[in-house]
């Protein structure tokens, strides 16, 4: 067993990684800021229907825990010791939302992943509550505008269409959280003493949180008809919030709270004011550091914390969200079968030379920061006899590019102050190929960290190290070390090239609006007439529909006049 009071001289921070695809638990040595050993293992996504995105919150903690046992069963090998790891962080993806039973611990419905767009409808009733149904109106307290993104979307959905859930509220025993919140109940004791916590980055994200007060806002709660009880205390993102109960981790304490992207920002050692970094992974998220100060955005950009912590003010941020960044590449691999893996992703596109003026609109799910269009799919133009699919893998990467633009130019003019460069991490940068045409479309210089796929896990680990009651982490980060290891790609185009490609880019976003507005016909083979098909006393009926359809059809085949 380990805990806070335990002495070792070679303390190691472990860290548990949350992603929207991928579960990790690493440690790090804080003397070297180095991972000394992780495992990771794919979680499972579930899509039951077009624009669904559910999670097994179950999975979730199985796989947690089997990654604690494969990392701690492997440091003896290292020469360390599970009794060397003094504490413990939580870095997860936003915004997905979780509810649970807290007398039996069971998840009253799978986890509704961030992005996740059955709120539509949701969204349309809140903005039919607000003044002029201005989707903005919320901001002066929640920093957020009214989309399908943010959490509290997400429970009232659960509430309004989840029985269960609504029993669990009315008889009080109905528990909400972000993915954070989830494993920390969890490994903290559960349905026997649980913590029921979140800190300040993830509550943000809910757009129940006051942005001044950092506390759960009863206007918002109201507007969202959201009972407070249900919702998990705000702590700050250092500091000890609970102790795990069970082997192998056994007494550790819990003292690192953060939002993936929050933890990627202190990871890249954005601390100071006017600092930004961009992470791809399944989105794309760019947060730009404005210190103690809220910016609140007039060109589409969100007001958010970068994080608190212990008992220091919190710094806040402006973020631009891209829901479709990695994700894009998937989806040629598995829905178009362009790639057999993405690993050939920067090999293909390097078979043209440009996309041959093509262009690819990845809005699956409607497009976030800076449009918040809901209304928006995705859209393929300038499609050509001589389109290739490198043309075509190219242009999916230069879409990530072009949204990074995008949300860069917001930020400049919110802020006043361009960039002079980005600092970049995620899986996506080990593509040099996509770090040399972000480099170019934004016109300043792409900085990729050292150790870019792991920069989420380190500030999270950072955060836990500097808690009080821990403090094993340098809190002067070495900046020159990091500098020093970095990889730069300067642009090598010029300003007339780079703005004319990015004037047909906003082109082809203007033809991508408004697909979502119409409701389609409903084929005859849609679940809901499979379904009725199937009820009891009903069979014949429906044949007899079917029956008559088809007799229609064939009558007006045959009689044209």
């Amino acid at each position: 067993m380990s805990g806070s009071g335990d002495k070792t001289d070679k303390p190691l921070v472990g860290v548990i990684d949350e992603g929207t695809r991928t579960i990790k638990f690493a440690v790090f040595d804080p003397k070297t800021h180095n991972e000394v050993f992780k495992h990771q293992i794919d979680i499972v996504m579930r899509t039951p229907q077009e624009g669904w995105a559910e999670q097994d919150p179950l999975e979730m903690l199985n796989i947690i825990n089997e990654c604690i046992r494969k990392v701690v069963n492997g440091l003896p090998s290292l020469g360390y010791h599970s009794a060397d790891i003094v504490a413990i962080g939580v870095t997860n993806q936003r915004e997905t939302t979780i509810v649970w039973d807290s007398l039996t611990g069971e998840p009253l419905y799978n986890a509704l992943v961030w992005s996740d767009i059955r709120t539509d409808s949701t969204v349309d009733q809140i903005l039919a509550k607000l003044p002029d149904q201005d989707k903005d109106y919320l901001i002066p307290l929640s920093g957020l505008p009214v989309s399908t993104y943010w959490s509290a979307l997400k429970i009232r959905w659960l509430i309004d269409h989840v029985p269960y859930v609504r029993k669990a509220i009315q008889e009080q025993r109905c528990l909400f959280g972000t993915v954070d919140s989830w494993i920390i109940w969890n490994l903290t004791g559960g349905r026997n003493g649980g913590v029921h916590v979140t800190d300040v980055t993830n509550a943000s994200r809910t757009m129940l949180m006051n942005i001044d007060s950092l506390k759960w806002d009863s206007t918002l709660c109201k507007i969202f008809n959201i009972p407070m009880e249900t919702l998990p205390k705000i702590t700050s993102s250092s500091e000890i919030v609970g102790t795990i109960v069970e082997e192998p981790l056994s007494g550790i304490p819990i003292s690192g709270i953060l939002g993936n992207q929050q933890s990627a920002l202190l990871g890249q050692n954005c601390t100071s004011e006017g600092m930004a970094k961009n992470t791809y992974r399944s989105g794309c998220f760019l947060i730009y550091n404005t210190g103690p100060h809220r910016v609140f955005s007039s060109h589409g950009l969100v007001t958010t914390l970068s994080y608190k912590l212990g008992k220091a003010p919190a710094v806040y941020a402006l973020e631009g969200s891209v829901a479709v960044a990695g994700a894009a590449i998937r989806f040629l691999r598995d829905n178009l079968s362009l790639l057999s893996d993405v690993s050939e992703t920067e090999s293909l596109a390097e078979e043209v030379m440009t996309t041959g003026d093509v262009y690819f609109v990845p809005a699956f799910n409607g497009l976030y920061a800076p449009y918040w269009r809901k209304d928006a799919r995705g859209i393929l133009c300038g499609l050509t006899q001589f389109t290739t699919k490198g043309h075509i893998i190219r242009a999916a990467l230069e879409a990530v590019c072009f949204q990074t633009r995008d949300i860069l130019e917001a930020m400049k003019k919110d802020c006043n102050l361009p960039l002079t460069k980005l600092r970049v991490d995620g899986r996506m940068t080990a593509n040099n190929l996509l770090m040399q045409l972000q480099a170019d479309l934004c016109g300043i210089p792409v900085v990729r960290a050292p150790h870019a796929s792991d920069v989420t896990t380190l500030g999270a680990a950072m955060a836990a190290g500097w808690a009080e009651g821990i403090e094993v982490w340098d809190k002067e980060p070495e900046r020159a070390n990091v500098i020093r290891n970095s990889t730069t790609f300067n642009p090598v185009t010029n300003n007339e090239e780079r703005n004319l490609r990015y004037t047909k880019w906003k082109m082809a976003v203007e033809r991508s609006l408004g697909w979502a507005t119409q409701k389609r016909t409903i084929p005859i083979t849609e679940e809901r007439y499979r379904l009725l098909a199937s009820v009891p006393g009903t069979f014949y009926a429906f044949t007899s529909f079917v029956m008559l359809i088809i007799a229609r059809e064939i009558y007006s085949r045959s009689n044209p006049y």
